[in-house]
């Protein structure tokens, strides 16, 4: 059976508002429409736009936070692909990083596919599956209001990795697309971190 959305949030104007004040969080963004919204949102040199390796943002996220302990780092999923990544949950979990903020934009649909219903809008419930894996908070948003308040949030230090999900309506806005070129990306990001090109 299948749940609808009560939410009436565009997730362009929800990831506007939850990176209005990220200061300088790191945010490594997913397949797809996470990384057209965080592009939209205004291209930075602390962007890292993933073009490929799918249900891989959130643990991208792991390693980053753990290789730059005094910086905060936001994944930023959709939940497709937090779906496709479920064991990345329990690992993030068990390794419990204090600088890991993981938000997913979820209209419960598979939005790179063809829009088909996913798992999220048939009851699974991605902030109580990262509960059960130890993360320190976990929430469903679904007002601007909640947004705008997780975003003063983003760069406090937090007791471990924290969840949170993004209700928004299914839709597909017109694409914001960042470089494709992946050298460019890592080399742009590593030079931000003050790291030599790779």
């Amino acid at each position: 059976m299948s749940m609808s959305v009560s939410s009436q949030l565009e997730r362009r104007a929800a990831v506007a508002a939850l990176l209005k004040n990220r200061k300088d969080t790191l945010v490594v963004s997913g397949l797809g429409s996470p990384t057209y919204d965080l592009h939209a949102a205004g291209d930075r040199d602390d962007n890292f736009y993933l073009w490929g390796a799918m249900g891989g943002a959130a643990l991208i996220g792991l390693g980053l936070a753990q290789a730059q302990p005094g910086k905060r780092v936001l994944a930023l999923t959709g939940d497709g692909e937090q779906l496709m990544g479920l064991g990345g949950i329990a690992t993030i979990g068990v390794a419990r990083p204090r600088n890991l903020d993981i938000v997913v934009i979820d209209n419960q649909h598979f939005g790179e596919t063809g829009m088909q219903a996913s798992h999220t809008g048939r009851g699974v419930d991605l902030t109580a599956i990262a509960a059960a894996c130890g993360f320190a908070a976990t929430g469903t948003l679904r007002t601007i209001e909640e947004v705008e308040r997780l975003a003063t949030q983003i760069g406090e230090q937090s007791e471990g990795p924290r969840l949170f999900v993004i209700k928004v309506l299914a839709e597909n806005p017109p694409r914001s697309l960042p470089s494709r070129d992946a050298v460019f990306i890592k080399n742009r990001f590593r030079a931000h971190l003050g790291f030599a090109a790779a």
